[in-house]
């Protein structure tokens, strides 16, 4: 699989987490402490998150981290 799928499905995996809690992009960063357009370029795959980023996502969504990865 290449990089770029990875990067995309790990985005539709925290978007779909996201939105079931009913949260917006500017919400889910304010839990996190990053930039609304952060979370916007990570849902779209457009960015290489580090493993730091990924876990306060992760924590805003109460997910643990492998969340973020299944059917990846």
């Amino acid at each position: 699989m290449k990089i770029e799928e990875t990067l995309k499905k790990i985005g539709l995996n925290i978007k779909k987490h996201r939105l079931k809690l009913g949260l917006t992009q500017e919400a889910l960063g304010e839990k996190c402490g990053l930039d609304s357009r952060h979370i916007g370029f990570i849902e779209r795959g457009q960015l290489n998150s580090t493993v730091k980023t990924l876990l306060k996502i992760a924590h805003g969504l109460g997910l643990p981290i492998k969340s973020l990865f299944s059917e990846v």
